[in-house]
């Protein structure tokens, strides 16, 4: 601005700055004018500044107070750094953020950094549209309403139990060394390495079903059966528990045949009451036959249409 003490006031009045009120700058804020009573876009008061178009700040500015942001908040150039920001409700396009506590964001685009170690979610992980893919999930209680499960090649190892809440459970090849199985509908192949407890086991397409199996050993004494006669049978009963009298009863004598015992003698089992099974051992031969002591090998069977 030129200096006015060369100047008549009345020709200086257009380069002077002046409050639009008469009484100066107070607690209100006042357009700035010139002489000529034309308005500027700043207001000044004893308690702020207001600016109604642009304002452009070449140096630092320090925002020691609250700041209240527009519609939006740009970096022309550069990379614009905030220390802490609390939002109850943004919309950002595109952002790169290091730490944030947001309560509540609209985000259309983000790019998250790789997370190396552990983290935590809340109650839920949504993917709203395309596919979620996840390394490995461990968790100790999950609840998931659809999931596609890539094949597994290797082993795997499951918890307790295994369900299918609706359909059918087909199973190509099952190993396992220990499981209970309840009614099994469909398997392809089943290899049990060690032990499998089965409720109910259909054998084919529409059965018979095998409801439950008995095994049992009890030992032989040494006994001679007489030639094919009334005196030619002998017989005892021994316990095999689970046995009832509509089991089918198979079983062996282990010492018939032997190099001391008759290949000729014909042994039967059959159940006579529950855990109760009559044996009988015939000699259809013309010579008295031996029937050396051994262990008796039974196993009762109960089938069900």
């Amino acid at each position: 601005m030129p200096t006015l003490g060369t100047q008549n006031i009345s020709t200086s009045y257009p380069q002077l700055l002046k409050t639009f009120g008469l009484g100066g700058v107070d607690g209100n804020l006042q357009v700035i004018t010139d002489g000529d009573n034309t308005s500027s876009a700043l207001s000044l008061s004893t308690t702020g500044v207001q600016s109604t178009g642009s304002l452009a700040v070449d140096g630092t500015s320090l925002l020691s107070g609250v700041v209240t942001f527009g519609t939006s908040l740009t970096a022309s150039t550069g990379t614009a750094t905030i220390g802490t920001l609390s939002a109850s409700t943004a919309t950002i396009s595109t952002a790169t953020i290091s730490t944030a506590t947001i309560s509540t964001a609209t985000i259309s685009t983000a790019t998250i950094p790789l997370q190396l170690g552990a983290v935590t979610f809340g109650s839920n992980v949504t993917a709203s549209t395309g596919t979620a893919t996840i390394g490995t999930l461990s968790a100790s209680t999950a609840t998931i309403s659809t999931a596609t499960i890539p094949l597994q090649l290797g082993a795997v190892t499951f918890g307790s139990t295994i369900t299918a809440s609706t359909g059918t459970n087909t199973l190509g090849t099952i190993n396992v060394n220990t499981a209970t199985i309840g009614t099994i509908s469909t398997l392809n192949g089943l290899s049990v390495a060690t032990t499998a407890t089965v409720g109910t086991l259909e054998i084919g397409a529409t059965g018979p079903n095998l409801t439950n199996a008995s095994y049992g050993t009890a030992a032989f004494t040494l006994s001679t059966v007489s030639a094919y006669n009334a005196g030619g049978t002998t017989n005892g009963t021994v316990a095999l528990t689970g046995a009832q009298n509509s089991d089918i009863v198979i079983g062996t004598l282990n010492s018939l045949g032997s190099a001391t015992g008759s290949s000729g003698l014909i042994i039967g089992f059959h159940c006579i009451a529950n855990n109760v099974v009559r044996y009988s051992i015939t000699n259809p031969t013309t010579t008295a036959g031996t029937v050396p002591a051994g262990t008796l090998h039974m196993t009762a069977l109960r089938f069900t249409a």
